[in-house]
C-alpha cells in the first residue's frame, strides 16, 4: 500500500488539527485456533475534537477489508473513503465520533496481532506488537505518538484462555449462546499513545503476585503483578526469580523518580517469535520468550534479562508517562531506559558488573553503528515511519545511554534525578521534545545545556583518543591526549568535550597489574596536554578513559599495547580488563592491527577471564575476526588453532560452570567451519562422549547438529529424529537452520526460494533458515549474488518491513574474501555500488540496509588487506 509510510509532515498537520479523547476497541478472536481463518473482526469507536470544523483528516487501518465507517452517526461509503492504509474523514465537527468496523489479519511476522501455534501441543497463542506503527494492523486509529487518548478494550475469545491488556480486567461474561466463548472487558487506561497499547490472548500459563512499597514521602503503593508464558514452557518459568527482580525494580524506580508507578497493575508476558527483546506496553510488558531459559544459561544471560526487565520498567516513566512528539526524539525514551536499566541492575540487584557489561557489550554495539556511513545524531532526522523503524539501533539506545552517563557526571547525579522528576511532573501523560528535557535538567543543575546538546546529541560519529607520551629515564614527561573525530556520514571534523580519567597501572610484588595512580582531565579540542601526569613514574599501562566515563574509542600507546598483549589477564579490575579487550578489538576491526593478533589474545587470556559476559563477548569477536577479518590464506590455520584452544578449555573447565558452557558453545560454532573435532561433536550428541557437568540440552544439541550438518555429516533423517525429541518452537528453528546448513547446491537453492519467493515462513523460521543458508563452504553461495540484488525491490514492495528487512540484511553476500585486488574493486562491493547508483529513488530504509551491509563488507576486506605481522602475543 503506497500510503502506509506516514510522513512526519502529515503527522504534524494531523495533530495540529485534531485532539483525540478516547478509544473503545472490540476484537473478536474466538476463531483464532482455526488456522484456516486468516483474520478477525475489529471495531474502533473514537472520540476526538477538531480545531477547524469542516476540515478533513484520515484514520490509519491496514486490514483485509473495511466493512463500515460511521462519522458522527452518518454512514460513509467505504469505497469512497477507504484508500489503501487510510480512511478519509471529511466535514469534521468541533467534537466527533467515528466508528470503523473491519477485518484485521493475524500476522506471522511479529507485526500487529501475531498468531503462533505451539508445535509442542498445537495450542494457539496471540499477542500484539506495534512499535512504531502497527496498531493500525489491529484496529483503526490515528497512528502517531502525539495523539494520545484513553483506551478501553473488549476481547471475545475462547473461554478457557487467558486474556490481558494494558489495564485491569473490569468484567468477564461467558456467552449464553456460545459457552465456549467469553467476553473480556478492560478498564479504561490512562492517556497513552497507540503504539504502546496491547492485547494478549491464549492458553498462557499465568502466575500472580503483588508488590507493596512506600515512597520516601510515606505514600503507600500496591501493584498487582502477573507473569505469562506458553503452557508448554511453564516447567522452565522461573517466576520466583522474576517476581523478586520486578519488586526490586519497582521499589528502586518509584523512589528514584519520586512519582508513583502510574499504570495500576504490572504484568509481564514472555511470548514466541518476538521481533524485539521486549516492549514497554504500560501495565503489560511483552518480552521475547528466549528469556525463559529452557536450556542451561550463563549468569551473564540472567543479568542481561534483568537489564532488559529494568529497561522496560524505566519506560513506564520515560516513554509511556512522557512520550516524544515524533520519532526524531525516540532517544528521549530509549537512551534513558538503556541508562536506567543498567543503573537499576547496578543499584537494585546483587550483580556488581552491570557497568562492565554495559562497556563491553552495549557500547560495543554503539561503536559499530557509529562508524557506519548511515550513522546519525542521537536526536535524529526521522522523516517517515520507515526511517523510524530503522532507527531502533545502537545510536538511539547504547550511544544515547553512554552520553547520558557522561551527562550525569557533568551535572551531577542528584541534579540529573531532580531534573527527571520535574520532567515527569511537568509533562505527565503528554508529549515532549529535546527542548523540554533540557529545560528541566538545566533548571535542576543551573547549567545551560544547549552547547552540550549540540556537541553530543546533534552530531554523529565517534571520537578516537590516543596518548602521545614523552618519557625520560622511567619518568613521564609531556603527555598529550589527541582526539580524532570525523563524522563518517559527512566527513566533517566533530571534536567533542570529554571528561576522562587516565589510569596508571603497574605490576605489584605479586605480578598483578594494578592502578597505582589516576588523574581526571578534560579534552575539549583536538589535542590537550595533561600537565598533572608530568613527573610521575612511567606506568606499564596508561589506560585512557579508565572507568569508562566517556564515549570514545581508545588507541594504546606502544608500551601500553605491549603490556596489554603480554599481561592482560594480570589486570584484576574487571572494568579495566574489559576496556583493554575493547581497545584490542577496535584495533582489529579498524585494520590497525592484524586480526590474528586479536584471536591470539583471546586464546592466551580468554581462559583466565573471570567475567562470563566478557568471555562470551570476546569469544564471539574472535569467531568474527577469523571468518571476516583474517586473510583467506591464513584463515584455516588460525581457525584450527582457535578450535584446538576451545576443545582444550572445554575439557579443562570446571564441570557445570559457566566457563564450561561458554567453551562448549564456542566448540560448536567454530566446528561449523573447522572439521577437526567433529568426532567430539558427534560423541557428545550420541552420548558416547560424556563430559562431566555438561548439560547437553536442546540449545547446545542443535548447535552441535548445525556443525555436523555444515560438513554434510548429519542426514536429514537424523535431524528429523532430533526434532521428534524436541518438539518446541526453538527446536523447530534449530531444525530449519541445520537443514539449510547442509553443503549442497540444491539445499541452498531450496532455502533461498523458501526465504525469498515463499511466504509461509514466520519471522523466527525465516531467520533460522537464513542462518543455515549462510553456513556454507567457500564459493557455494556465489550463484546467489546477482539474484540477491535483482530481488531487492520486489521483496521490499511485497513484504512487510520486518520480513523484508530480515531478508535484505540476512541474505546480503557478506562472506567474501579479498583476492588479489583492492577492497574497493571487490565484485560484491562494485555490485552494491552499482545497485545504489542505479536506484537513487529506492526507499530510504532499503538503501540504508544495503549501505550498511556494504560498509561491513568493506571493513572486513580492509582488515584482510592488512599484512599479517608476527604474533608476539
Amino acid at each position: 500500500m503506497s500510503n502506509e509510510n506516514l510522513q512526519r509532515d502529515e503527522a504534524s498537520d494531523r495533530s495540529a488539527l485534531i485532539t483525540t479523547h478516547s478509544y473503545d476497541v472490540s476484537l473478536d478472536v474466538r476463531q483464532a485456533p482455526n488456522p484456516d481463518v486468516p483474520g478477525y473482526t475489529s471495531r474502533s469507536v473514537i472520540d476526538f475534537s477538531a480545531r477547524e470544523p469542516g476540515g478533513s483528516t484520515f484514520l490509519d487501518f491496514i486490514g483485509s477489508e473495511v466493512h463500515s465507517v460511521f462519522l458522527n452517526g452518518k454512514g460513509l461509503s467505504v469505497a469512497d473513503v477507504a484508500d489503501g492504509a487510510r480512511i478519509r474523514l471529511d466535514n469534521l465537527q468541533a467534537e466527533n465520533q467515528v466508528t470503523v468496523t473491519g477485518t484485521a489479519l493475524y500476522s506471522t511476522s511479529g507485526e500487529g496481532m501475531h498468531r503462533f501455534f505451539d508445535p509442542a501441543d498445537g495450542k494457539c497463542y496471540l499477542y500484539t506488537q506495534y512499535e512504531p506503527a502497527d496498531a493500525r494492523r489491529v484496529f483503526a486509529n490515528f497512528e502517531q505518538p502525539d495523539l494520545k487518548a484513553e483506551f478501553t478494550f473488549h476481547v471475545m475469545a475462547p473461554s478457557d484462555w487467558q486474556v490481558a491488556s494494558n489495564s485491569a480486567e473490569a468484567g468477564r461474561t461467558q456467552l449464553t449462546s456460545d459457552p465456549a466463548t467469553s467476553r473480556w472487558d478492560f478498564a479504561p487506561t490512562g492517556r497513552m499513545s497507540t503504539y504502546i497499547t496491547t492485547v494478549l490472548a491464549g492458553p498462557y500459563f499465568k502466575a500472580e503476585d503483588q508488590w507493596s512499597g512506600t515512597l520516601d514521602d510515606g505514600t503507600a503503593l500496591n501493584v498487582p503483578l502477573a507473569l505469562y508464558c506458553r503452557a508448554s514452557m511453564a516447567g522452565s518459568f522461573d517466576t520466583e526469580r522474576l517476581f523478586q527482580l520486578t519488586k526490586q525494580g519497582l521499589g528502586f524506580f518509584n523512589n528514584l523518580f519520586d512519582y508513583p508507578y502510574p499504570w495500576g497493575k504490572y504484568d509481564q508476558a514472555f511470548v514466541p517469535e518476538y521481533n524485539l527483546g521486549a516492549m514497554e506496553n504500560p501495565g503489560l510488558v511483552t518480552f521475547t520468550e528466549n528469556y525463559v531459559f529452557t536450556s542451561r544459561a550463563a549468569d551473564s544471560q540472567y543479568q542481561g534479562r534483568a537489564n532488559t526487565l529494568l529497561h522496560e520498567m524505566a519506560h513506564m516513566w520515560f516513554g509511556d508517562l512522557v512520550t516524544m512528539h515524533w520519532w526524531d526524539d525516540l532517544w528521549l525514551k530509549e537512551s534513558f531506559a538503556d541508562y536506567m536499566g543498567t543503573l537499576g541492575v547496578d543499584r537494585a540487584t546483587d550483580w556488581d558488573t552491570a557497568w562492565v557489561n554495559f562497556a563491553n557489550n552495549r557500547k560495543a554495539w554503539a561503536y559499530v553503528q557509529d562508524q557506519l556511513p548511515t550513522t546519525h545524531p542521537i536526536v535524529a532526522d526521522i522523516p517517515d515511519l520507515e526511517a523510524a523503524k530503522q532507527n531502533f539501533d545502537g545510536i538511539t539506545y547504547a550511544k544515547g545511554a553512554s552520553v547520558l552517563k557522561q551527562l550525569v557526571a557533568y551535572v551531577g547525579f542528584d541534579a540529573f534525578i531532580a531534573g527527571s522528576r520535574k520532567y515527569f511532573r511537568d509533562h505527565e501523560y503528554g508529549n515532549t521534545t529535546l527542548a523540554d528535557l533540557l529545560d528541566a535538567l538545566g533548571a535542576a543543575s543551573g547549567r545551560d545545556l544547549a552547547l552540550w546538546a549540540r556537541q553530543w546529541l546533534q552530531t554523529s560519529g565517534i571520537s578516537t583518543i590516543s596518548a602521545e607520551i614523552e618519557e625520560h629515564d622511567g619518568v613521564l614527561g609531556k603527555v598529550a591526549l589527541v582526539q580524532d573525530a570525523v563524522d563518517p556520514a559527512t566527513g566533517r571534523l566533530e571534536l567533542r568535550p570529554h571528561r576522562l580519567r587516565i589510569g596508571l597501572y603497574d605490576f605489584d610484588a605479586d605480578g598483578a597489574l594494578v592502578r597505582v595512580d589516576s588523574v581526571e582531565t578534560d579534552l575539549a579540542g583536538g589535542r590537550s596536554v595533561v600537565a598533572e601526569l608530568e613527573g610521575k613514574p612511567a606506568p606499564a599501562l596508561l589506560l585512557v578513559n579508565d572507568e569508562d566515563l566517556s564515549y570514545a574509542k581508545v588507541r594504546f600507546d606502544p608500551r601500553s599495547e605491549e603490556t596489554a598483549r603480554a599481561s592482560l589477564s594480570a589486570l584484576p579490575d574487571p572494568m579495566a580488563r574489559a576496556l583493554c579487550w575493547t581497545a584490542l578489538w577496535d584495533a582489529a576491526r579498524d585494520a590497525v592491527a592484524p586480526a590474528e593478533r586479536y584471536v591470539a589474545a583471546v586464546e592466551k587470556f580468554g581462559p583466565a577471564e573471570t567475567g562470563i559476559g566478557v568471555l562470551l563477548n570476546v569469544l564471539g569477536n574472535a569467531s568474527t575476526a577469523i571468518e571476516r577479518y583474517v586473510p583467506a590464506a591464513e584463515r584455516a590455520a588460525v581457525r584450527d588453532g582457535f578450535l584446538a584452544v576451545a576443545a582444550r578449555e572445554f575439557s579443562a573447565a570446571k564441570p557445570g560452570s559457566d566457563h564450561q558452557l561458554a567453551w562448549a558453545r564456542t566448540l560448536a560454532t567454530t566446528s561449523r567451519r573447522a572439521p577437526g573435532r567433529l568426532d567430539l561433536v558427534r560423541g557428545i550428541l550420541d552420548g558416547t562422549t560424556v563430559i562431566e557437568g555438561l548439560a547437553v540440552d536442546p540449545e547446545l544439541r542443535w548447535s552441535l547438529w548445525h556443525a555436523l550438518a555444515a560438513h554434510g555429516q548429519a542426514a536429514e533423517a537424523e535431524l528429523d529424529a532430533e526434532l521428534a525429541r524436541d518438539t518446541t518452537a526453538s527446536g523447530r528453528a534449530g531444525h530449519a537452520t541445520a537443514l539449510a546448513a547442509r553443503p549442497d547446491a540444491a539445499v541452498k537453492a531450496a532455502a533461498w526460494d523458501a526465504a525469498v519467493k515463499g511466504t509461509s515462513l514466520s519471522n523466527q523460521l525465516l531467520s533460522a533458515m537464513i542462518a543455515g543458508f549462510n553456513t556454507a563452504p567457500d564459493g557455494l553461495l556465489d550463484p546467489f549474488v546477482d539474484p540477491y540484488f535483482n530481488c531487492l525491490e520486489e521483496v521490499w514492495a511485497e513484504r512487510s518491513i520486518e520480513i523484508a528487512s530480515r531478508i535484505v540484511r540476512g541474505l546480503f553476500p557478506a562472506a567474501q574474501d579479498l583476492g588479489t585486488g583492492l577492497p574497493e574493486e571487490h565484485p560484491v562491493l562494485v555490485r552494491a555500488d552499482d545497485w545504489l547508483a542505479g536506484h537513487p529513488e529506492a526507499p530510504r530504509a532499503l538503501r540504508r540496509i544495503i549501505i550498511e551491509q556494504r560498509s561491513h563488507l568493506h571493513r572486513a576486506l580492509n582488515a584482510q588487506a592488512l599484512n599479517s605481522q608476527p604474533l608476539d602475543a
